[in-house]
């Protein structure tokens, strides 16, 4: 697996959140970590910079030191009743200041869950140390989130991207071109998770990695396919962009979500006045909404054309 073979060791690994990488390595250099909230979209680090702190701080004594739970399995109070109480509660054998559980997606945990942590974070804090990873901090109740230092990432830059692209093909003996990398960047929109995984699976087909093949093994409609449904709509062609648009999806396997969230982002490039896309773009909301809360697709996708048409 391309995640976990590149999955960066150390501190100067890691690509892009510059800032928060040498805020967190202080605090590790101090051995005075307080507790840690990482909030932020799946697939731009937290979990790689998680790891990295327990590695420096515990090196080979890792395994018994550093507590991983995934908090998304386990949601209820007795994960923080058993679990963590019992691995917090204990002090560190080794010449440590203190262990470290590292809770990934606690905005998983239920709210009693979430008070009974809070609780646990404050009694055992001079044993143990706590890093909670969320996608989002709202999710996480105040008095959590007020015990913590609170850093939030945001997805990679395309010149980040670029990096770890130009990295793997290397070290795989891959060829990716220019095209394609635009599109891996466009098809995983920051998540270097998903980067990978689509640059894997590119591989095992061919070597040379072109914008096609991204587009092929990814699932996903090129940009000018959805710009071709939406030019026919703008122009007043229901039944032709309605054909293409199902034409499209079936080729390619999209759900209705999927190819709503590809139309949003080719509105923006369409040569048709601003008021004309706000109006576009409140209408995908609309049906995004509605697909999520478990209409049927093919309507609600029909019912977007129609209105793009008028």
């Amino acid at each position: 697996m391309f995640v976990e073979k590149y999955r960066p060791k150390d501190f100067s690994e890691m690509k892009g959140q510059e800032k928060i990488v040498e805020r967190v390595k202080a605090l590790v250099e101090t051995n005075n970590m307080p507790h840690l909230l990482f909030s932020g979209p799946a697939g731009i680090g937290k979990t790689t910079l998680s790891l990295i702190i327990g590695n420096k701080l515990f090196g080979d004594d890792k395994q018994s030191l550093f507590l991983e739970l995934n908090a998304s399995d386990e949601r209820g109070i007795d994960v923080v009743r058993n679990k963590v109480k019992d691995f917090a509660r204990t002090r560190a054998i080794k010449d440590v200041p203190f262990k470290v559980i590292y809770l990934d997606e606690c905005d998983s945990l239920t709210k009693d869950a979430q008070q009974a942590l809070r609780r646990t974070m404050e009694t055992y804090s001079n044993t143990c140390r706590f890093i909670l990873s969320c996608n989002y901090s709202s999710k996480i109740i105040d008095p959590i989130q007020s015990r913590c230092t609170v850093f939030r990432f945001k997805p990679l830059t395309f010149e980040n991207m670029k990096e770890i692209i130009h990295e793997i093909s290397e070290k795989e003996g891959l060829q990716v071109t220019e095209e394609a990398g635009e599109a891996l960047y466009e098809i995983s929109n920051g998540d270097v998770r998903k980067l990978e995984n689509t640059l894997q699976s590119c591989s095992v087909v061919a070597k040379e990695i072109t914008k096609d093949l991204v587009y092929e093994v990814a699932s996903a409609a090129r940009p000018k396919e959805v710009k071709e449904v939406l030019d026919l709509s703008v122009k007043g062609f229901f039944a032709d962009a309605r054909t293409l648009l199902l034409k499209t999806m079936l080729n390619h396997g999209l759900s209705g979500v999927d190819i709503i969230k590809q139309i949003q982002r080719e509105i923006l490039s369409l040569d048709v006045e601003d008021a004309k896309k706000m109006r576009m773009i409140e209408k995908c909301g609309e049906a995004e909404f509605r697909l999520v809360e478990g209409s049927d697709e093919y309507v609600q996708l029909e019912a977007l054309i129609a209105g793009f048409c008028r």
